[in-house]
């Protein structure tokens, strides 16, 4: 049981008023009205404008002051200047939700941007939440509700769509009018001045109208919250998104070699991986996945079949396949034998499956019948041609009624026009996504398998700190906070490395020399033969000014390389500021691989880590992946596999294969840096020495930046590590030890068996039900948490090396960001021993942490031990609209009760 979501007043409003509702079809005010008399809707309208006293047949008032009754929703198509004084009376009148149809704000000039400066502060002020300003507004086709000024009526259906851009909105629904694809949302944001992705997505992901989540991004405010509003609807919805903008004209300058290569869109793909969702790269994508989601298309992996009636459309299929990375599926020698039975003898034995061109139904039927039936396919694109002896029509049934019911998605190219128009016709009516040729069709698979793919990576949850070999965080932050005190945000070579070693990584022993006798010493310290580079805080691609010298053998080549280094920096570049050489051993690895480990801070999203083939040419060869810490070892395993210089880590030629263990802990102390320093802006390791003896960092460049203000230790992180520091062992009043964590993804096994052994009793008064067992939707929300925005702290007992959950006890955070709803259960032979307290107690300290002010549950009437808890850690009972429950309340900001 919870409260109403802060955001019905907009996307289910009982009433709406139209502020600047028109006679004039012409005007925008006019187009709108008429959309909302035409679209069905249920609900009390009225119109604003003092020039009539009805509009179209609909009762009109001359100011929001003067509306008869309360309104839910004003939608407000007045000139800019208007707006924030309106958005005002709408607050006092008691209006809760605004749609700003409007243009002309900050989008046309200084001008405009402080009206909209002034319409925020309306509604911030009057607890108003708006939608634009400049967009076509709101559709909600299973309410009837078109606030927009589009051409016709959404077909009800189970899609939303967010949208930037006003005419990506009009494009999706022109085409989804022609296609039957039906919308639970179409959402204009505009300018998002006030509402942003995150929170409409949030909404989106409880709204039962919503199967599936589309989005048009251009421009992002607050990267944490739509991280975690996209982890949060994937993990029970598929969200599929394209961002534009992915080559900006105005990228800021290189000053190392990560900043060189890792751009803002490397950052946003990574985000997408670690969400869940999928990306997309055009409008034709987006429409493709869009018909694939209305057809309840669900891959289990990414092994194609394609079947097909000529050898041509098989080939552009498997090549297009090979492009985006995907490899056909491999056919089990029973599904070889079954289509050797039903096919002619000169078929292709093999994936393409070359039906032949007189391919008729029963051969398509056969076909995908077979493959649906093989493990090692998880997905089929059908591919017709027409020729002389195709029957389109016959051979679409027979597709569909072979896929009717099937687990596995089954997406068809229909190649021509009018001969096969009607088939694609079949098709849809089947519920089939249909394209026009194979590579769409290959496409639209891809775009799905790799929705499979990132849901498994939103399974990962990875704490800030690997469990062996912890960095020395206390020198580490000491060595930050110096030079940061010194007013410098950059490192020097040598501190560069100790702050590398600090987190466990190798690193080539670095000695400052300001001058030739000293480089002397410090050469014979390491030991011959040595390499020297320039030391400047002016100067990041040493060997582009001449900065580097290599297997210096002696004491008077360390002299001569001194002066030759700093005289030809010097000559290059005039301005730079020299504090002489650093002096280090020649890393002799005849066996190494170069790679190139970094940290880039995006204004967005925080820090990103990138690895891949390293060497002066890095910018050049541009081969790397890119990820979002915290990373665990299967994160990492997938970051390396990402790249090309993966291929030449193995046993190459006669080189042995690298230490594959050594350079995935290194990305792990680089995930742990980024967590644990938050003043980090870059880290360049550069190269990365790799080979069968381990890996090792050669050369490192660190920036740093002011210490962020941060509300909570990993506030710069987009997403939130697993928080491993809330682990406690307690001893309970009868003497039995409890070991209290928070929960897992990989829990789900445990949680199920937990629910499972309840009585039905102790059931009812946890779920208002008898619940016997967790739905897999239920169970993966569960236990698949984002710790950013919700809590869940299990209980567990070891038995006989296994964990068995005995309590679980959990907050979420509710829309308004400041309350929480919590809930409690402990299995039934564990209650009366006091552990339900000492789980409230945490719980409630992690909400009080965290800046939350009240937490809210609702308990059944009749449970006592429940109501008798509540009272003693300091919960209020509050009147509910349910007689037999009671809505107990916590103020969090209040002192702690006594424990």
């Amino acid at each position: 049981m919870s409260q109403g979501h802060y955001l019905a007043a907009l996307f289910e409003p009982r009433s709406v008023a139209l502020v600047g509702a028109s006679e004039r079809a012409d005007k925008v005010g006019g187009r709108v009205l008429e959309n909302l008399r035409s679209g069905g809707y249920g609900g009390a309208l009225f119109a604003v404008n003092p020039k009539y006293a009805a509009v179209r047949g609909v009762p009109c008032v001359p100011s929001v002051d003067r509306l008869p009754e309360p309104v839910d929703l004003a939608v407000i198509a007045t000139p800019p200047a208007t707006v924030p004084g309106i958005v005002e009376r709408c607050g006092r009148r008691g209006i809760r939700a605004a749609i700003v149809i409007t243009a002309g704000f900050s989008e046309a000039g200084p001008e405009g941007a402080r009206l909209e400066g002034e319409l925020l502060a309306a509604a911030r002020a009057h607890g108003v939440r708006v939608m634009g300003p400049n967009c076509i507004g709101l559709m909600r086709p299973p309410i009837g509700l078109n606030a927009t000024f589009a051409r016709g009526q959404g077909i009800a259906g189970a899609l939303a769509l967010v949208s930037q851009s006003g005419a990506v909105c009009t494009a999706m629904l022109d085409w989804a009018s022609s296609n039957g694809v039906g919308f639970s949302s179409v959402i204009s944001l505009g300018g998002s001045t006030d509402l942003d992705f995150g929170e409409v997505v949030d909404y989106l992901s409880v709204d039962e109208k919503t199967e599936h989540i589309l989005l048009y991004i251009e421009g992002v405010r607050d990267g944490r919250r739509l991280v975690s509003s996209l982890r949060a609807a994937a993990r029970i919805k598929p969200v599929i998104l394209m961002k534009v903008g992915r080559h900006p004209a105005g990228s800021r300058a290189a000053v190392s070699h990560t900043g060189a290569i890792v751009g803002k869109d490397d950052v946003f793909d990574a985000v997408v991986r670690r969400t869940g969702a999928v990306r997309v790269r055009s409008m034709a994508d987006l429409v493709g996945a869009a018909q694939a989601l209305a057809s309840h298309v669900r891959p289990s992996g990414d092994r194609l079949a394609v079947i097909t009636n000529g050898g041509g459309p098989g080939v552009m299929a498997a090549d297009w396949a090979a492009d985006l990375g995907m490899e056909l599926a491999t056919l089990a020698p029973a599904t070889v034998e079954a289509l050797r039975r039903v096919l002619p003898a000169n078929w292709s034995h093999g994936n393409p499956i070359d039906l032949i061109g007189d391919a008729g139904p029963e051969r398509y039927r056969a076909a995908v019948g077979a493959c649906l039936a093989d493990p090692g396919v998880d997905g089929i694109v059908a591919v017709l041609t027409p020729q002389a002896m195709t029957q389109p029509e016959e051979s679409a049934r027979a597709v569909a009624e072979a896929a009717q019911g099937a687990a596995k998605p089954v997406i068809a190219a229909w190649m021509g026009e009018s001969s096969v128009e009607a088939a694609r016709v079949e098709l849809r009516k089947a519920g089939l996504p249909v394209f026009r040729g194979p590579e769409m069709a290959v496409e639209t698979f891809a775009h799905l398998a790799q929705f499979y793919r990132n849901q498994r990576a939103l399974l990962e949850a990875p704490g800030p700190l690997a469990h062996r070999d912890p960095p020395d965080l206390q020198a580490a932050h000491a060595l930050v906070g110096r030079a940061l005190d010194a007013g410098r945000t950059q490192l020097s070579g040598p501190e560069s490395k100790a702050l590398l070693e600090a987190f466990r990584i190798p690193v080539a022993r670095t000695l400052s020399a300001p001058d030739p006798e000293a480089a002397v010493r410090a050469a014979r310290e390491v030991g011959f033969p040595v390499v020297m580079k320039i030391d400047s805080p002016d100067v990041t691609h040493k060997s582009d000014v001449g900065g580097v010298r290599l297997a210096i053998p002696d004491a008077e080549a360390v002299r001569a390389a001194f002066a030759d280094i700093v005289a030809g920096v010097a000559a290059r570049k005039p301005s730079a500021r020299i504090a002489g050489v650093t002096v280090e051993p020649l890393v002799a690895r005849p066996h190494g691989r170069e790679l190139m480990v970094g940290v880039a801070r995006d204004a967005i999203f925080g820090p990103a880590i990138s690895f891949g083939a390293g060497g002066i040419a890095v910018e050049v060869l541009r081969d790397r992946t890119v990820a979002l810490p915290p990373l665990n070892a299967i994160l990492v395993a997938d970051m390396i596999r990402g790249t090309r210089v993966a291929r030449v880590l193995g046993e190459f030629r006669n080189l042995p294969a690298a230490d594959r263990g050594a350079l995935e802990a290194v990305l792990l102390h680089i995930s742990e840096m980024a967590c644990e320093l938050p003043e980090l802006e870059e880290v360049d390791i550069n190269p990365l020495i790799a080979d069968e003896d381990g890996a090792i960092a050669v050369d490192a460049r660190v920036v740093l930046r002011a210490a962020p203000a941060q509300r909570t230790k990993y506030a710069h992180l987009a997403i939130l590590p697993y928080p491993g520091e809330l682990q406690a062992t307690l001893r309970l009043p009868g003497g039995e030890w409890v070991k209290i964590r928070p929960i897992r993804p990989e829990d789900a096994a445990m949680e199920q068996a937990f629910v499972e052994g309840l009585s039905r009793e102790t059931s009812r008064l946890r779920f208002q039900s008898s619940l016997t067992s967790l739905t897999p939707s239920m169970l993966a929300r569960f236990t698949q948490i984002d710790y950013d925005r919700e809590m869940a702290l299990v209980a567990v007992r070891e038995e006989g090396g296994v964990e068995r959950e005995i309590a679980v006890c959990r907050y979420i955070t509710l829309p308004d960001g400041r309350s929480c709803e919590y809930a409690i259960v402990i299995a039934d032979e564990w209650q009366g021993r006091g552990l339900g307290r000492r789980m409230m107690a945490a719980l409630i300290d992690v909400a009080r942490a965290r800046g939350l002010k009240t937490m809210i549950g609702w308990v059944l009437a009749g449970n006592a031990p429940m109501l008798r808890l509540c009272a003693e850690l300091g919960f209020v009972s509050a009147p509910d609209e349910d007689p037999y429950t009671r809505r107990m309340e916590l103020a969090l900001d209040a002192a702690p009760a006594a424990r």
